[in-house]
C-alpha cells in the first residue's frame, strides 16, 4: 500500500497531500472520492459591496475518484451537489451524465461520467497503476457569492453507481472526501431532474423520439425538418457522437455511410454481447454518418415504409412544398450494461447536419421536450406518443469567402447592352493570367450572347465592343464559371406598371429537378401581380415583405442540362432554359423608380444559394438599336406563345 500511495502522490504532483489526506486514501478499501477547492478570484462585473450575493467568482477544483477495491468499477458516475449557482465551464476526463455540453448551469447538482475512459481497474490487475485505477477531473467554472476566506464547496459528493454504500462526508478546510464500499443490495437514488423545454425554432430542427424501449435496446425516430423559406438541403448527411458505447443494429428509412461491426467485435460491445452476430449490426462507429435512401426504397418492407423517408437526401423549403420539407428514419440502438434500464434513455451528442450545397449549420445540444405525437399507423383518428423526445436546433452560418454557384446578369429595354455575370463570379483557377484576366471587369454583351456558352462568346463580345468603340483589355476577362446563370430583364416601364422577364440557364451536364428561386427587392415586391409560366408569389414578412418566391409549375419543375447544338460540329452547345414574365403595378408602390434601380433585385437565390450579382446596372444613357429592340420583342413573343 505504501507503493500505491507513492504512485497516487506522483500522479497528483499538482495536488500536495497532507498526512490526513494520505491516511484517508490509504485506509479506503473501496471507491475513494474527494473534492478539493484549489483557487478562485472575483471576475467582472464588480457587484460588491452593493450586491455581494450576486458577485461572480472563478473557481478551480479537482474531483478525484480512485478504485481501491477488488472489482473493476464499470462506467463510473459521481454526483456533486453544487449549491452556489455554479456554471461549469470545463471538466477534464469526464462529461455530464445527462449529455449536456459545457458551459452548463450545474447549480442544482450534476452527475459526472468518465470520458473517454469510463472504467476504473483495480490495483491487483494493473500492479498499482494509478492511471488505470483512478481519474482526476479538473473543474473550472463560475460560482456566485462566496468570497475568501470562505470556501465554495459542494454540499455533498457521492458515487452514483448501483451496488455501493457511501458514508457521510469528511470535510477538512477546502477538501472533502469519503470511501464507498460494495453493497450488492444498494441501488443509487441519485436522480437529476431533466427540465422539459418548449420547442424552439431554427433553420433546421432535428427530433430524436424514442418510440419503443426495452431493457437492452430501443427504437428511435429521427426527424429532420427544414424551416428556412429560402434554403434546401441536398444529399444531407447527419452526424452525431455516441457517449456511452451505443451502436446501431438496424435502420429503416436511412443508412450509415459505412456498414461495419468491427469496432463492436473488438470493443466493449463484443465483450458483453458475446452471442450477438455483429455481421448483422449496421454501424459501431462512435461518430456515424447517416445518409438518405433513394426513392426506389420507399416501399421496401425491410428498409423503407417510413413516412417522409427515401428522398435522396433532398429536403425542400416549406415555401416550396410542405410535405417535402421533412425527412425521417428509424433505428434500433443497443446500449451497454450500465444503461440496462428501459427508462435510461440518453440521446447522442455533438450533432451536425450538412448538405451538398448548404453545408454550414451550427447545431445546439439536445434539449428535452414534451414527447412528440404521431398519427396512428393503423389509420385511426387517435395519436401515438413518443416515450421521450429531444430537439436539436440547427441554424445556417455564412462561410466567409464562400464561392457562389450561380450568378445574375442584368438587361433592360432602354439599353442594347447586357451587364453580364461578374468575372470569376463562381471562382477561377488559381493562376488564370496566362489565358484570361481574373481581375478585369466582364465585357458588356449583346443580348443574343446570353444563349451561347462563354467559350463561344469571344467573337460576339469583341465585335460588340468594337461597334460601341469600347476598349478591349488584354488578356480578356475570364468567364463567370457558374453552373447556373439568371438573366433579369426589364421589359417595359409605363405610368401604371411595369414588366420584367427572368430567364434561367443551366450550363451543367445534369438536370436540375425541383428548382426554386427567390428574389429580394427594395421596393418592388408589393406591386407583384402576375407571374406567367412559373408558380410564384410574394413571401410576406420574409424578410420585411421584400421577397418573391418562384418555382416551375407541376410537371415542369426541372431545368434541363446543357446539350449539343443541332450540328455539334458547327453549333455551340445549348443551355437548358426556363423563362417567365412578371407583371407589376405601381399603385401599391408609389414613387418607385423602376429604370433607376428599383426594378432590379438586390439579392437572388437559386436552390437556396445566394447568387453573385453584377456591380453595375444597365444605363439608360444609350438608346437601343433597332435589331436589339426586335430581338427583345421576339423573345417576348416566344415567351407568350410558350405560355399558351
Amino acid at each position: 500500500m505504501a507503493k500505491l500511495l507513492f504512485l497516487f502522490i506522483t500522479f497528483f504532483i499538482t495536488l500536495p497531500l497532507s498526512l490526513s489526506q494520505s491516511t484517508a486514501v490509504d485506509s479506503c478499501n473501496g471507491i475513494f472520492l474527494s473534492y478539493n477547492y484549489t483557487s478562485g478570484y472575483p471576475i467582472p462585473p464588480t457587484l460588491v459591496p452593493a450586491d455581494p450575493s450576486d458577485q461572480p467568482y472563478r473557481f478551480e477544483s479537482i474531483l478525484t475518484i480512485l478504485n481501491n477495491g477488488l472489482r473493476e468499477l464499470k462506467s463510473w458516475r459521481v454526483y456533486v451537489r453544487f449549491e452556489h449557482g455554479e456554471v461549469l465551464v470545463s471538466a477534464s476526463n469526464a462529461v455530464l451524465d445527462d449529455g449536456t455540453l459545457l458551459p452548463a448551469n450545474v447549480g442544482n447538482g450534476t452527475v459526472f461520467a468518465g470520458f473517454p475512459e469510463r472504467d476504473l481497474k483495480t490495483a491487483v490487475e494493473t500492479a498499482g497503476d494509478w492511471s488505470q485505477m483512478g481519474a482526476q477531473v479538473q473543474l473550472v467554472g463560475t460560482q456566485f457569492g462566496v468570497a475568501e476566506p470562505d470556501v465554495p464547496l459542494p454540499s455533498t459528493i457521492t458515487l452514483a453507481n448501483d451496488g455501493f454504500s457511501c458514508p457521510a462526508l469528511t470535510k477538512l478546510g477546502s477538501w472533502m472526501h469519503l470511501c464507498c464500499t460494495e453493497d450488492s443490495t444498494r441501488r443509487s437514488n441519485i436522480t437529476i431532474g431533466e427540465d422539459i423545454h418548449p420547442l424552439q425554432n431554427g433553420d433546421v430542427t432535428i427530433m430524436y423520439d424514442v418510440i419503443h424501449s426495452y431493457e437492452t435496446n430501443y427504437w428511435t425516430q429521427v426527424t429532420i425538418s427544414n424551416h428556412n423559406p429560402l434554403h434546401q438541403l441536398d444529399n444531407w448527411k447527419l452526424i452525431w457522437e455516441w457517449k456511452r458505447d451505443e451502436f446501431i443494429f438496424a435502420m429503416k428509412g436511412a443508412y450509415p455511410s459505412v456498414i461495419d461491426g468491427t469496432d463492436c467485435i473488438f470493443g466493449k460491445q463484443g465483450e458483453h454481447y458475446k452471442e450477438m452476430d455483429f455481421s448483422n449490426a449496421l454501424n459501431c462507429e462512435r461518430r456515424p454518418t447517416i445518409i438518405d435512401l433513394p426513392p426506389t426504397m420507399a416501399n421496401n418492407s425491410d428498409l423503407g415504409m417510413i413516412p417522409f423517408c427515401c428522398r435522396n437526401g433532398t429536403i425542400l423549403p416549406p415555401t416550396m412544398d410542405q410535405t417535402k420539407s421533412v425527412s425521417a428514419f428509424q433505428m434500433q440502438v443497443f446500449k451497454m450494461p450500465n444503461e440496462f434500464n428501459r427508462t435510461q434513455l440518453i440521446p447522442p451528442q455533438n450533432w451536425k447536419i450538412m448538405g451538398e450545397v448548404n453545408q454550414d449549420y451550427q447545431c445546439a445540444p439536445p434539449v428535452r421536450v414534451s414527447p412528440s405525437r404521431f398519427p396512428n399507423p393503423t389509420g385511426l383518428s387517435s395519436e401515438s406518443t413518443a416515450i421521450a423526445s429531444w430537439q436539436m436546433v440547427c441554424n445556417k452560418t455564412e462561410s466567409k469567402g464562400a464561392t457562389p454557384r450561380c450568378c445574375v446578369s442584368f438587361s433592360a429595354f432602354f439599353n442594347d447592352s447586357v451587364v453580364p455575370c461578374n468575372t470569376c463570379a463562381c471562382g477561377c483557377k488559381s493562376s488564370p493570367s496566362n489565358t484570361c484576366s481574373a481581375s478585369v471587369q466582364a465585357l458588356l454583351l449583346p443580348s443574343e450572347a446570353l444563349l451561347v456558352p462563354f467559350k463561344n462568346r469571344t467573337r460576339k463580345t469583341t465585335e460588340f465592343a468594337k461597334l460601341h468603340n469600347r476598349p478591349l483589355p488584354k488578356p480578356l476577362p475570364c468567364g463567370d464559371n457558374c453552373g447556373v446563370s439568371i438573366n433579369w430583364h426589364l421589359n417595359t416601364d409605363y405610368e401604371d406598371g411595369w414588366t420584367a422577364r427572368i430567364t434561367l440557364f443551366n450550363w451543367d451536364e445534369t438536370d436540375i429537378v425541383d428548382w426554386f428561386a427567390a428574389l429580394q427587392f427594395d421596393k418592388a415586391v408589393p406591386g407583384i401581380q402576375t407571374m406567367y409560366s412559373f408558380n410564384g408569389s410574394a413571401l410576406p414578412g420574409i424578410p420585411a415583405n421584400n421577397t418573391i418566391f418562384m418555382q416551375g409549375k407541376p410537371g415542369l419543375n426541372y431545368l434541363l442540362a446543357e446539350k449539343d447544338g443541332k450540328n455539334p460540329k458547327k453549333n455551340p452547345r445549348v443551355p437548358g432554359t426556363q423563362q417567365s414574365v412578371l407583371m407589376f403595378t405601381k399603385k401599391t408602390t408609389p414613387g418607385i423608380k423602376v429604370a433607376r434601380g428599383d426594378g432590379f433585385p438586390t439579392k437572388v437565390f437559386f436552390n437556396g444559394e445566394e447568387c453573385s450579382l453584377p456591380s453595375i446596372l444597365p444605363s439608360n444613357a444609350y438608346r437601343m438599336s433597332v435589331a436589339t429592340i426586335f430581338f427583345g420583342f421576339l423573345l417576348a413573343v416566344v415567351a407568350l406563345l410558350f405560355l399558351q
